[in-house]
């Protein structure tokens, strides 16, 4: 969080080969390290930047062009950004097959986000961003949990 006021903001461009793996686990990295600096838990925000990475590698490549992972921290919210070069490929969220071995990746960012979605950009450029909120959640009631009474 930014109680100062002031906007945290990192923004890397990743060469865009084969190599998508190589590539998300780097853009990890790169975002652990920017938000441990920052003081902003980042085991949640680690693995969105890796799979958003991974697709921007695997579903958005373009030989020749790379694509860009950008974080924002304003206030209470970190905003991750992965830019590519292929506006004409949407990603669309799908129930994961129980046996493939992929495509499970905007389900778990789905899951991990408060808020996720595909901006189009520049052609041929589209963004994929999610936001976390870096508030924590209140504390239940003294008697209560998230799965209602269990009484004193």
């Amino acid at each position: 969080m930014c109680p100062d006021g002031q906007v945290r903001h990192v923004s890397v461009l990743l060469s865009s080969t084969a190599r998508g793996a190589r590539l998300a686990r780097l853009a990890r990295l790169l975002a652990v390290d920017a938000l441990r600096s920052w003081e902003v838990p980042y085991e949640t925000a680690a693995q969105v930047v890796a799979e958003l990475a991974a697709n921007a590698a695997t579903h958005g490549r373009v030989p020749g062009r790379s694509f860009r992972l950008t974080l924002y921290v304003v206030g209470a919210t970190l905003r991750i950004e992965v830019t590519d070069t292929r506006g004409d490929r949407r990603p669309v969220l799908r129930e994961p097959d129980g046996v493939a071995e992929s495509g499970r990746g905007l389900f778990l960012v789905d899951a991990l986000a408060d808020r996720w979605g595909v901006a189009e950009g520049r052609h041929p450029r589209k963004t994929v961003w999610a936001e976390i909120d870096l508030t924590p959640a209140p504390a239940p009631e003294r008697g209560t949990s998230r799965f209602g009474d269990f009484g004193d």
